[in-house]
């Protein structure tokens, strides 16, 4: 009678060197749903790894082996590799195997001779613990199997990793090493030396989820005044929140600085005229959602004289609107007319890390103060102009040869450095004749700190129009200013 060698499943695993399966497998795209080629996927403890197809697919698979199994050719050995009972003996008996469900149910049976090889999985309906009994002359044996493999253990910390250029690496915790995953990237957000991404997240300030502390001075027409101390001065200022303020949500602030001869209340509420289609620059008209809140600064004497004094009033106000209103600190905006214009200009050139864009009328390239040694002077910033070729109090040639000139060279798109370059060189479209209006767009710069320069036919006053210089039956409520000034700071 010959004896025949039956490997058991504990025998396999203790002796025989075995590693049970496992298939992880899945799809990887992008926020937006495009499939990823080219991923890298890690199993971080088994040390496996691959790549992600073009359709974004990717499969880490490992099958049973043994020992047992490397000899199957050899007689009287038996192994299972995937569910798949390998049998080898030199006889011509039969292989008789019957498998059981998990209660005791026979599920299957067969029988076989010689040497090969049969699935166990074939007579299965479901997954689950099964029992192979497989009797070889007097020799009989039972191996026990889960579904279709004997499934691999996941080791403790076990996670699949995901790295590709341009996307946040994402590393997901397995509790199982059979699994399937469908996972989005995040595209990395991009590293600047300075400044924020087009369309970037709100930071929210200090004030957001409290209510404000400040007492006002009274309450005016669409707006409250405030008082602030600042050096040895009171200075006076105004705050309009949207009807629907809410202290959970960042808002944009707007900054309205008024030209010589009027003070801020003017643009909190005035009866409109050429000059003052207020609230605002007509600004707070186009907020449709509330998004905005809308400040304005009153000067000393009507005049943006004060230098330091000035800056220091700008910068102490925009600090106590951030801690105590909501604020989106990385979209304050500036505006101004004429006098307010040049305070607008010099402001923006030192305030660029507060500041994230300006829209002047009438710039004059004097009258504008910069401290000594001012570190920002350097740096660039989103800048938008609207001038008439015949302004006879601030000339448009000295604007356009002397202001422009200076912000574009500090505009340039950023080189593989990191660094801002010189794209003064480039010379804005212009109007000609004596209707209509160019607003020129600068292609040389850096996205992020876009600069616009509108010309049109007109005389020293920022309610630009269409049909000529101060022509008969022209109203103020036909000025495109706002709406294109509207269109500068929303794509921020």
């Amino acid at each position: 009678m010959k004896t025949y060698k039956l490997a058991s499943a504990a025998c396999l695993l203790a002796f025989c060197g075995m590693a049970s399966a496992y298939t992880v497998s899945g799809t990887v795209s992008d926020e937006q749903g495009k499939a990823l080629n080219g991923v890298a996927v890690n199993l971080v403890k088994e040390g496996k790894s691959t790549t992600t197809d073009s359709q974004g697919k990717f499969t880490i698979h490992e099958d049973e082996q043994s020992d047992a199994i490397r000899s199957a050719s050899a007689p009287g050995f038996i192994g299972i590799n995937d569910g798949v009972l390998t049998y080898a003996q030199s006889s011509g008996k039969p292989v008789q195997v019957k498998i059981f469900n998990a209660l005791g149910n026979q599920v299957f049976a067969q029988t076989l001779y010689g040497s090969g090889q049969v699935d166990l999985s074939s007579g299965i309906k479901a997954k689950g613990t099964y029992f192979a009994q497989v009797t070889m002359g007097s020799a009989k044996q039972t191996v026990r199997f889960e579904g279709r493999a004997l499934l691999k253990e996941v080791q403790q910390g076990e996670a699949i990793r995901f790295v590709a250029e341009g996307f946040d690496t994402l590393t997901v915790p397995l509790g199982t090493l059979d699994t399937t995953l469908n996972v989005k990237l995040k595209a990395t957000a991009p590293q600047f030396k300075f400044g924020y991404a087009l369309k970037n997240d709100p930071t929210p300030s200090k004030g957001c989820g409290s209510n404000s502390k400040l007492q006002k001075v009274k309450s005016v027409e669409n707006g409250d005044q405030f008082q602030i101390r600042v050096g040895s001065d009171n200075r006076t200022y105004f705050v309009t929140l949207p009807k629907n303020y809410d202290n959970k949500k960042p808002h944009k602030v707007l900054f309205a600085l008024h030209c010589y001869g009027s003070k801020g209340e003017d643009f909190v509420h005035h009866d409109p005229d050429y000059d003052h289609p207020t609230p605002y620059y007509g600004q707070q008209v186009l907020d449709k959602n509330g998004d905005y809140i809308f400040v304005s600064l009153d000067a000393i004497g009507g005049l943006w004289s004060k230098g330091q004094a000035d800056h220091d009033f700008f910068a102490q106000t925009l600090t106590t609107l951030n801690e105590n209103y909501c604020i989106d600190t990385s979209r304050v905006f500036i505006t101004g007319f004429s006098y307010g214009a040049m305070f607008s200009y010099s402001l923006m050139q030192d305030m660029q890390s507060r500041v994230r864009a300006a829209a002047t009328y009438a710039v004059a390239d004097y009258n504008i103060w910069l401290p000594e040694g001012n570190a920002m002077k350097n740096l660039p910033v989103a800048w938008m102009n609207v001038h008439g070729v015949n302004d006879d109090r601030c000339n448009y040639d000295r604007a356009k040869n002397s202001a422009l000139p200076r912000i574009l060279k500090r505009n340039g798109k950023a080189d593989a450095n990191g660094d801002f370059t010189d794209a003064s060189s480039e010379k804005p479209q212009e109007i000609s004749g004596n209707t209509g209006h160019v607003c020129y767009d600068f292609k040389n710069v850096d996205e992020r700190f876009p600069v616009k320069w509108c010309s049109w036919p007109g005389n020293h006053q920022w309610t630009a129009h269409d049909t000529g210089n101060m022509s008969i039956g022209w109203n103020w409520e036909q000025t495109w200013v706002p709406e294109e000034v509207h269109k500068f700071f929303e794509q921020f």
